[in-house]
């Protein structure tokens, strides 16, 4: 079974800056040499993040207001004394939502729904930019 590798750059402000990625992760698909078959999107890095959302403003708001009662970034984790970073709640949000996610994919497009958009999510303390990889397995 044919395996492909790529990998995309994206940029996301600090603390749950979202990034919409669908655009990318479609177009490495529909350049691939395979048909049919499943895309893995995987974030380098332990304080990001990829899922799937309806992309609009008030809704990325709502997600980040969510996490800020959920895991604040204020709270003092043990994590802040093993580097001095003040991330703890970074790492503890990207454990919460997860660093990948694995699309299905029919003739090329990816079987989203109408209003399904993949996100990366930057939970870092500091604007970051990352490493995506995407590794799409299939038929050609």
């Amino acid at each position: 079974m044919p395996v492909e590798t790529k990998e995309i750059s994206v940029t996301g402000k600090e603390d749950c800056g979202i990034v919409d990625i669908t655009e990318k992760v479609s177009d490495a698909v529909k350049n691939s040499k395979i048909k049919n078959g499943t895309v893995t999107i995987f974030c380098i890095g332990s304080t990001g993040a990829i899922t799937t959302m309806e992309f609009e403003s008030n809704l990325s708001k709502d997600i980040s207001e969510t996490l800020d009662t959920l895991i604040p970034l204020d709270r003092n984790y043990h994590h802040h004394r093993t580097w001095g970073d003040y991330n703890g709640g970074s790492h503890l949000r990207s454990t919460f939502i997860g660093p990948s996610l694995t699309v299905p994919f029919v003739e090329k497009r990816l079987t989203l729904g109408t209003w399904q958009q993949i996100v990366y999510i930057n939970f870092d303390r500091i604007e970051k930019t990352r490493k995506i990889v995407l590794q799409m397995v299939g038929e050609s």
